[in-house]
């Protein structure tokens, strides 16, 4: 027994003994370990720590923390999503910038103490210079003894940028009251306030804890200038004194002489100044900030050159050297296609005419702000070759001979031209020469164009007028509102405009809308609560603006109206960017719905190797078809989104430009779009909705259209039956079965 337990162990252990030194020293390194975490639970409090509080006395967990709470600005507060299931559903309303949900606040809050004197002049000026570059800019109006504490007076000038770059690089937890400082009379240097007329900055801390004194300084502190009372205040309630210095940053202003020039003003007090201060008029205003914006352009413009200095130096250290830099130097290189359905095209151009129109002519004038992008272009390559060859040679321009352009997502408008050029020398010898010059207007900062403010809660009428010819299709389209709309709750309701042929729905004949009534009674049965009104109309040859108008009588002038068709599909996206593309007196929106190909061209589902599937809508449900392909049909305007305030306002300038038989005859050819276009002053904003998709069908071309709309119409049908290679194969196929 002995001796085969022996042997079993001898040959165990002869193939464990090379991996021996390797157990042993797993074993002896996890032992170590072991012993030495026990060592540091044994021992007190971090050495660190304790020096620390002793240095600075006895010091808990909590004053450290609040010390490095103090040094840091805020963290923000994630809230982690939570539905409770026994709750009813609740739509939540977003509001307008992401900002405002994230309850962020604004860093910069900028106050300005004005009069009624100067309101119209120097407050006009102030708001002029600064209201753009501040979010936040709030006028207190009254005399100039008011005890009001303002960050700026408006005889004040106030460089923007610069404050802006100030106030970014202090902290906001800590007490600051950073200023020009000035020393009351007769008390110590330690007592200081802040001038008024250079502006100052106050921290939101230290007004926080300013509030409860600010009933006492109000019946204890006289004086005549709210800067001086609002230093006192702070140094009898706090002990806080004005400081010119604060965290490495200094607040520099400059005091500028009376008549004195502010062109001629050079100092390096003025170059560097963030506020000026007296500023006596409104002109003196103005030419203060088109001295100091020219010198932060100079500024700008010697920081290109310096970056690009350096790009030149750091690429000749790189694989491709001198050829890997990209023109102009610091922008991105043009764009790079990876198929041929990515190349970018160039548009030709001369000086009086464009060789790409947008309605598809092959030659239409260069008018507009085309123009004279056009002709800022030349200005520029004429400038800039007289700055590269002068004084050897002087160039003026005698005529464009060719022109291209093209507009590069990446970088911004390309240009190339070529120019007829007279040259002349320093000994007036002249010489015409043809030079082509390349030229790029790059892409600037994206800024937020100010618009009215619009919610997300404003209900929106849906408005449907229907024909003899589309009652079959009107069932689907109400248990697509019922999906879309009814089911999630949304804020919007619908009006059917049932329109009557002059022999259609009389005595004895039949109703072409009975099923149209009978799905709208279901649905109102369904859905208790909703209300689904229609309206009879009976009219020869209705067109869209005779059924808006009786749509318009029977609702107040503030209804948000959603003009659909027979084939949309509502939803809540599509119905929230109609509430925020449509703002009363400022623009009306007509999105471009995504138009699917006709089935019996498209195949649904394109044969296995075929390359990639054909174009579909972004962000269409693959559920709701377009697997056949389909395009947005840009020549349909059918459906749209505007106020019935605006639609009556554009309606009354259309019947006060157009009379009589002029009117009717223009009722009949024009749609809703065409009005809003020719007769208001609104934004007209059309973009591509794909949360729009419709059903392949042919549009009824009225001959009662005027010449523009038939044609738009007929080319909508034309473009919708399917793409190129769909139409070539069909095409083909019916070439072969001819053949045969």
């Amino acid at each position: 027994m002995a001796g085969p337990t022996a042997m079993r162990l001898s040959s165990v252990l002869a193939l464990l003994r090379p991996a021996l030194p390797l157990i042993l020293g797993l074993s002896l390194g996890c032992s170590l370990s072991l012993l030495r975490v026990s060592w540091i639970q044994g021992e007190g409090d971090d050495p660190c720590v304790e020096a620390v509080g002793k240095a600075g006395g006895p010091q808990s967990l909590d004053s450290r923390t609040q010390l490095d709470q103090s040094d840091e600005d805020f963290k923000p507060r994630i809230v982690p999503y939570y539905r409770d299931p026994n709750k009813p559903y609740k739509k939540v309303l977003r509001t307008r910038y992401i900002q405002t949900e994230l309850g962020s606040r604004e860093r910069l809050l900028v106050a300005v103490l004005t009069s009624r004197a100067t309101l119209s002049t120097l407050a006009v000026a102030v708001n002029r210079t600064v209201a753009h570059h501040f979010p936040r800019l709030l006028y207190f109006t009254g005399q100039r003894g008011a005890r009001t504490p303002a960050g700026m007076q408006d005889d004040t000038y106030v460089q923007a940028p610069r404050l802006a770059a100030l106030a970014g690089h202090l902290s906001i937890n800590q007490d600051l009251y950073l200023g020009r400082a000035e020393e009351f009379i007769g008390a110590g240097e330690q007592a200081r306030y802040c001038h008024g007329g250079f502006g100052y900055l106050l921290s939101r801390s230290l007004l926080l804890r300013l509030r409860p004194h600010l009933d006492g300084c109000r019946g204890d502190i006289l004086s005549a200038r709210p800067d001086e009372w609002l230093g006192r205040c702070l140094i009898d309630s706090l002990g806080i004194g004005c400081v010119s210095q604060h965290q490495g940053q200094r607040y520099r202003s400059f005091e500028l002489a009376k008549n004195r020039d502010p062109e001629t003003e050079s100092s390096l007090a003025f170059l560097s100044a963030f506020a000026v201060h007296p500023v006596s008029e409104g002109t003196l205003m103005y030419r203060l900030h088109k001295r100091f914006s020219a010198l932060e352009l100079e500024r700008a413009y010697s920081e290109i050159e310096q970056l690009q200095a350096q790009i030149r130096n750091l690429t000749a250290l790189t694989p491709e050297g001198e050829a890997g830099l990209s023109w102009p130097l610091g922008l991105p290189a043009p764009f790079t296609p990876h198929s041929r359905f990515e190349v970018l095209g160039w548009d030709y151009f001369t000086e009086q005419h464009t060789f790409s129109c947008v309605d598809g002519a092959p030659k239409c004038p260069l008018q507009g702000a085309s123009r004279a992008d056009v002709g800022d272009a030349v200005e520029t390559a004429l400038e800039q070759l007289n700055r590269r060859y002068q004084p050897r040679l002087r160039f003026q321009k005698q005529r464009l001979l060719n022109g291209y352009r093209r507009f590069d997502p990446a970088r911004g408008m390309e240009y190339t031209l070529d120019l007829l050029l007279e040259a002349v020398t320093q000994r007036g010898h002249r010489r015409a020469l043809a030079r082509r010059v390349s030229l790029l207007r790059p892409l600037s900062r994206v800024e937020i164009l100010p618009m009215p403010y619009v919610t997300e809660a404003t209900r929106v009428q849906l408005v449907l007028p229907l024909q003899a010819a589309e009652a079959a299709a009107a069932p689907t389209f109400l248990e697509a509102f019922a999906a879309g709309v009814l089911e999630p709750r949304e804020h919007a309701l619908l009006t059917l405009l049932l329109v009557y042929g002059p022999r259609e729905g009389g005595r004895g004949a039949p109703d072409p809308f009975v099923g149209v009534k009978v799905a709208a009674a279901e649905l109102e049965r369904r859905y208790p609560g909703t209300r689904l009104a229609w309206l009879a109309v009976r009219a020869e040859a209705p067109s869209q603006v005779r059924l808006m108008d009786v749509v318009s009588k029977k609702h107040p002038v503030d209804t948000l109206f959603f003009l659909a068709t027979v084939w949309t599909r509502p939803g809540p996206e599509v119905l929230n960017r109609c509430r925020m593309n449509a703002i009363s007196g400022w623009q009306a929106f007509f999105p471009v719905h995504f138009q699917e190909f006709n089935p019996a061209l498209a195949p649904q589902r394109p044969p296995p190797g075929a390359g990639p599937d054909p174009p579909s809508p972004p962000g269409a449900d693959p559920a709701r078809g377009a697997a056949g392909g389909g395009r947005f049909d840009r020549q349909a305007s059918a459906e749209g989104c505007f106020y019935n305030a605006d639609y009556l306002a554009a309606r009354a300038r259309l019947a006060a430009d157009l009379a009589g038989q002029e009117e009717e005859e223009a009722l009949e050819g024009l749609e809703v779009m065409d009005v809003f276009l020719r007769f208001s002053g609104l934004h007209l904003f059309r973009a591509v909705e794909p949360g729009l998709v419709q059903k392949f069908s042919l549009r009824d071309c009225s001959p009662r259209l005027s010449e523009e709309l038939y044609h738009r119409c007929r080319l909508s049908n034309l473009e919708g039956l399917g793409g190129r290679a769909q139409l070539a194969m069909a095409l083909f196929e019916q070439e072969q079965a001819n053949s045969t």
